[in-house]
């Protein structure tokens, strides 16, 4: 079992700027890509941003130049840098990640949420 511990969250004006850090614990042999999702009130989970343990990396259009997704192997810890915020912004934001188990078997997981709201 892989556990997922987000944290950075919290209230920013617009133009502001946070990072969001999520590390996985637990009963890991091998994580794959991991990344952050959004959920906004009355709105279906997004993708924002995910990273491979290469390093490659794919974003939502609507954060493309403003967000930035990192990754430290070693610490089994996925970043997301986030400037130039905006209100639409505002959502729970949730770090995934893909692990291979020593059997390899994959499975996914999700973290708790923290909570981003930017607002003047």
């Amino acid at each position: 079992q892989v556990q997922l511990g987000e944290s950075g969250g919290g209230l920013v004006q617009p133009g502001g700027s946070l990072r969001l850090s999520c590390a996985a614990s637990g009963s890991i042999f091998s994580i794959k890509a991991m990344g952050w999702y959004r959920q906004a009130p009355g709105k279906e989970r997004e993708l924002v941003a995910r990273i491979t343990n290469g390093g490659s990396t794919n974003y939502a259009d609507s954060v493309k130049g403003r967000f930035t997704i990192s990754r430290d192997n070693a610490k089994n810890t996925v970043y997301l840098q986030m400037n130039s915020l905006k209100p639409e912004d505002t959502a729970v934001y949730y770090c995934d990640a893909d692990h291979l188990d020593i059997l390899d078997r994959s499975h996914h997981y999700w973290g708790q949420g923290t909570q981003v709201t930017v607002s003047s």
